[in-house]
């Protein structure tokens, strides 16, 4: 019984961030207020993380780190979330310069990165049991197939394919976005809070996982 309220929580509030990201999709605010959104709402990650981290080693137990998980990954929907929605849908109104690269490319790179996330994604449910965000957190240490090569797939993944949108766009604004300030807030979390939190969870087990895999860019595995 209180497993699925835990889960129907997680729903609800799944549900919510994806009805204010169509809502801010479909709104047409004006520039000054999606530059406000693009910047300041990732700037808001930080203070927001090292909160987030402050309350989760005040009582380091897997029960409360699964509590203040949901609630940062949900926090993160709006900080993270909302204005990847905003630097989409308003970077066609951008002075801009053109990445000299064929659209035909750019689609390219977007199909490839797009499957390697999906796998990642895949990769955590089968041996994980879990899946992005609070939605399901996961219930064991994902650290076989992709993940044997790199801690964060997922984020290395999710990274090259807002990259390659960008190359898609032919905006070199939107990959400047992407790599100064979403991609640090990004590793910002993983670094400061996720991090901590799997250790919280998993204990030894992650300890020696993450001696031996790094945390982005892919390693041959060391067992």
């Amino acid at each position: 019984m209180k497993r699925a309220i835990v889960f129907l929580i997680r729903v609800a509030l799944m549900v919510l961030v994806w009805l204010v990201w169509w809502w801010v999709y479909r709104a047409p605010l004006p520039n000054a207020v999606n530059l406000a959104i693009i910047v300041g709402g990732i700037v808001l990650v930080y203070p927001f993380v090292w909160l987030g981290r402050k309350i989760l080693i005040l009582h380091p137990t897997a029960t409360r780190a699964v509590w203040t998980t949901t609630f940062v990954h949900f926090g993160l929907g709006f900080f993270l979330g909302i204005p990847l929605i905003c630097a989409l849908s308003a970077h066609r109104h951008w002075p801009d310069m053109a990445i000299p690269v064929p659209p035909g490319i750019g689609l390219s790179l977007v199909i490839v990165s797009g499957v390697a996330f999906l796998v990642t994604v895949a990769n955590l449910a089968l041996k994980g049991l879990g899946a992005p965000f609070f939605i399901v957190l996961s219930k064991k240490l994902a650290d076989e197939w992709i993940y044997a090569w790199t801690r964060n797939p997922m984020a290395l993944a999710g990274l090259s394919l807002l990259l390659s949108v960008g190359i898609w766009f032919q905006s070199v604004l939107f990959v400047l976005w992407v790599i100064v300030l979403f991609a640090p807030a990004l590793l910002f979390f993983i670094k400061t809070y996720e991090e901590q939190e799997l250790e919280i969870r998993f204990g030894p087990p992650y300890l020696a996982y993450k001696s031996r895999t790094p945390m982005l860019f892919p390693r041959q595995p060391r067992f």
